[in-house]
């Protein structure tokens, strides 16, 4: 069986000489009361005859509704964790405070028979790279060490 496929765009910028990503704090009530290690690059799963990098910008869309502000993007590689995460980087800026995000259903709270909505992200915010690598999800954090590489070739 075929690992499940997921993409992403990892948005960056450069401000007062740093560099700066855009993550995404995961939704729901798992994710709610935690901070380090609880943000992700903006992604989602997508069929394996899908263009990879269409569906990056898709769910870029979906889950901080609006597209990516990049019109280039570069690829940073696949990283094989519980799927396999393709992540592209691009250049760009947007209001992480006015994001929104598409929602998923779940059982909440656990064996209550009540389906509730929650956002795939609950909020976004700009981070320098040493930050990131606090906030980021620890199977992700190959990316920005792709992106520092990429930023200073």
């Amino acid at each position: 069986m075929p690992p499940v496929r997921s993409s992403g765009v990892l948005l960056y910028r450069r401000t007062g000489g740093r560099v700066e990503v855009l993550l995404g704090h995961m939704g729901g009530p798992f994710w709610a009361k935690k901070d380090d290690g609880a943000w992700s690059i903006p992604k989602g799963e997508h069929d394996p005859d899908e263009d990879a990098e269409a569906a990056a910008r898709r769910e870029f869309a979906e889950e901080l509704g609006c597209p990516v502000p990049a019109a280039e993007l570069h690829s940073l590689g696949e990283v094989k964790g519980r799927k396999l995460l393709a992540v592209w980087a691009g250049e760009g800026d947007l209001d992480a405070a006015a994001i929104t995000s598409n929602t998923f259903e779940l059982e909440w709270p656990p064996r209550s028979g009540r389906l509730q909505q929650f956002p795939e992200i609950d909020r976004a915010a700009w981070f320098d790279l040493d930050t990131a690598r606090t906030k980021l999800v620890k199977a992700q954090l190959p990316f920005l060490d792709r992106l520092a590489a990429h930023l200073a070739s």
